[in-house]
C-alpha cells in the first residue's frame, strides 16, 4: 500500500523540505537568528575563506572556482553586516549568504559546503566574535580597576566607619573599602582570559559530529583562523556549550560585584549619608521634584546584573535537553553576544563613575565619632592587659557601649570608670581602670594605623596592595592586548592569503606554482 512498509507502518517522508517555511516560523525563529547575523557576519566570512583555502590546498575545489569564491568573499568581508541582505524569509543568516553568492556565482558557490554543514561555520564565527569580546572586556575590567586603584590611594587616608548589615563595624578608610572591589574585578578578568584559551579552540574540519573524509587533518583551519590548536572530540566541537556557560557566569559574576558597589554608593550618596556625590554626567534630574539629583547610573547598573544573571539562567534552561540539538546553539549566538555587549557597556560605565566621584571624608569623619567602631578594638585592648577571656570582655565592652549610647556619649569618650562600672555589674569586681588614658585605643586613626598586616587598612599595607594591583592589571591589560594583537595578525593573514590567490591567478586564470 502506498505509504506504507510491508508491516504496516506508515513509510516516513525523507529528504530536504520541499516548499518554503511557513510564515509563523519566519516570525518566531528565522527572524530571531537573523536577528543575531551581526554577532558572526564577519566571522562566517573569515570561516569561509579558511575554508576555501584549505579544499584547495588538498586539491578538492578546482583553481577556477577557488578564485571566484575567494574573490566573492573578499567583496563580502567589505559589507558591514547591517548592509548585507540577512532575510528571514531565506532562512538562517547561513541560507541567505547562499543565495547571495548563488545569486553572484551560481552553482559555484555550492563548494563552500563541501564537508562543513552549516552550523560548522557558525561554530567558528561565534568563536571568533566572542574571542574579541572577552579580551576588550579584559581591558575594560582592568580599566575600572585602575581608575579604583588611583581612587584607593587617594583615600588612603579618608577614614570611613565601615559596615556589615549596614551598621558600623569598624574603623577604616575609603580606599581600602575601594580596594575590596578591585579583587574580585581581578579574579573575574583572570577567569575570562581562561575561558579566552578554552574558546580559542577550533570546531573545523568537525562536520556534524564525526568529521568529513574530505578532510583528514583539521589543524590547517585552525591555524589559518588563529585558533590555538583544534577541539579535540568531534561531537563536542560541534555540541558542547559548557564554555559558554562558563563564561555568562563570569560575566555575571562580575556584574554583581559592581552591583554590590552600586547598591553601597546609592546608600552612600543619599542625603541621609552624604558619604559620597556622584558627578552631575551620572545622575539624573527629576521632572516633578526639582531638589532631586538621582543617582541613575546606579539603577543601570543593578539591573543590568540581573538582566546578565537572567541570561545566565535562561540558556541554562535552554541547554538542558538531549544531546545534539539545536537550540542549544541557536539562542548562544545571540544571548552570549548580548551579555558581554551590557558587561562591556556596563563597565565602562562604572570605571567613569569611580574616576568622577566626589567623596565626602567629613562626613565620614563624623558618623565615625559619633558612632561606636572602635569597641571590638577596646575588647581586644582589654584581653591583652587585664588577661581576662574575650566572651568576657566582649561582654563588659558591649554593656559600656550600651550605657554610652543611652547617656549620648560617643565611642570616644568612653572612659575607664564606665569601663569599672560594667565589670563590677558583669563580673562582680571592678578592673581598676578608672582614670586611665584611653585615648590611643578608642582613636579610629590610631586603630586603622595598627591594621598593618597584609591586607589591612593602615596606610603601609594599603599601600602595598596598590603596588601589587598595579603589578598584577598592567600584565592583564598586556596579555589581553598581545591576544587581540595576534587575532589581528591572524586574521589579516588569513584575508592577505586570499588576495594572494585572486592576483596570483590573475587573467589567465592559472594558479601560479606554490607550496
Amino acid at each position: 500500500m502506498t505509504g506504507s512498509t510491508g508491516t504496516g507502518r506508515r513509510r516516513r517522508s525523507e529528504g530536504f523540505p520541499q516548499t518554503g517555511p511557513a510564515q509563523e516560523l519566519i516570525e518566531s525563529g528565522f527572524a530571531l537568528e537573523n536577528a543575531d547575523a551581526g554577532f558572526l557576519h564577519r566571522g562566517l566570512n573569515l570561516a569561509d575563506v579558511a575554508h576555501v583555502l584549505d579544499l584547495a590546498r588538498r586539491g578538492i575545489v578546482p583553481p577556477e572556482a577557488e578564485r571566484a569564491l575567494l574573490a566573492l568573499l573578499l567583496d563580502v568581508v567589505e559589507i558591514p553586516a547591517e548592509d548585507f541582505d540577512y532575510d528571514p524569509s531565506y532562512g538562517e543568516p547561513y541560507n541567505s549568504r547562499e543565495r547571495y553568492f548563488v545569486s553572484r556565482i551560481g552553482d559555484v558557490a555550492g563548494w563552500l559546503h563541501a564537508g562543513r554543514p552549516r552550523r560548522e561555520a557558525a561554530r567558528v564565527a561565534l568563536r571568533l566574535h566572542l574571542r574579541r569580546q572577552l579580551t576588550e572586556l579584559v581591558e575594560e575590567a582592568v580599566g575600572f580597576a585602575s581608575d579604583a586603584v588611583d581612587r584607593a590611594e587617594e583615600h588612603a587616608a579618608t577614614l570611613l566607619p565601615d559596615q556589615t548589615y549596614l551598621q558600623q563595624a569598624q574603623p577604616s578608610t575609603f580606599g581600602h573599602y575601594l580596594l575590596s572591589f578591585v579583587y574580585s574585578t581581578v579574579r573575574d578578568a583572570r577567569r575570562l582570559l581562561d575561558e579566552l584559551d578554552r574558546l580559542n579552540t577550533s570546531p573545523g574540519g568537525a562536520g556534524c559530529v564525526n568529521g568529513t573524509r574530505l578532510l583528514e587533518d583539521r589543524d590547517p583551519i585552525a591555524a589559518a583562523l588563529g585558533f590555538d590548536g583544534v577541539i579535540p572530540h568531534t561531537r563536542d566541537a560541534m555540541w558542547q556549550v559548557d564554555g559558554l556557560i562558563h563564561i555568562l557566569a563570569t560575566v555575571a559574576s562580575l556584574l554583581s560585584n559592581f552591583s554590590k558597589l552600586a547598591e553601597d554608593l546609592e546608600i552612600f550618596s543619599s542625603s541621609e549619608f552624604d558619604f559620597v556625590d556622584l558627578a552631575d554626567a551620572y545622575s539624573r534630574s527629576s521632572i516633578l521634584m526639582p531638589q532631586k539629583r538621582n543617582p541613575y547610573a546606579l539603577a543601570i547598573v543593578r539591573g543590568a546584573s540581573g538582566v546578565v544573571i537572567g541570561r545566565l539562567t535562561g540558556f541554562l534552561a535552554v541547554t538542558k535537553s538531549p544531546s545534539a540539538r539545536s537550540d542549544n546553539l541557536i539562542f548562544a549566538y545571540g544571548e552570549v553576544p548580548r551579555a558581554l555587549d551590557l558587561s562591556l557597556q556596563i563597565t565602562r560605565l562604572m570605571a567613569g563613575l569611580t574616576r568622577t566621584l566626589r567623596v565626602n571624608p567629613d562626613r565620614m569623619r563624623e558618623e565615625l565619632d559619633r558612632g561606636y567602631t572602635q569597641a571590638t578594638d577596646l575588647a581586644e585592648h582589654l584581653v591583652q592587659r587585664l588577661g581576662v577571656d574575650y566572651r568576657t570582655a566582649y561582654v563588659v565592652v558591649g554593656n559600656t557601649v550600651r550605657a554610652a549610647s543611652r547617656g549620648g556619649v560617643p565611642g570616644t569618650a568612653i572612659t575607664g570608670a564606665m569601663i569599672d562600672e560594667a565589670a563590677l555589674a558583669h563580673t562582680g569586681g571592678t578592673w581598676g581602670l578608672a582614670g586611665t588614658d584611653l585615648a590611643d585605643i578608642l582613636d579610629p586613626r590610631q586603630i586603622v594605623a595598627s591594621r598593618r598586616a597584609e591586607g589591612g587598612a593602615a596606610p603601609e599595607a594599603l599601600a602595598a596592595m596598590v603596588a601589587d594591583l598595579r603589578g598584577t592589571l598592567g600584565a592583564l591589560a598586556g596579555e589581553a592586548v598581545a591576544r587581540s594583537e595576534a587575532f589581528d595578525r591572524s586574521e589579516q593573514a588569513l584575508l592577505d592569503r586570499a588576495r594572494d590567490v585572486v592576483s596570483e591567478v590573475g587573467a589567465a586564470g592559472v594558479r601560479a606554482p606554490g607550496p
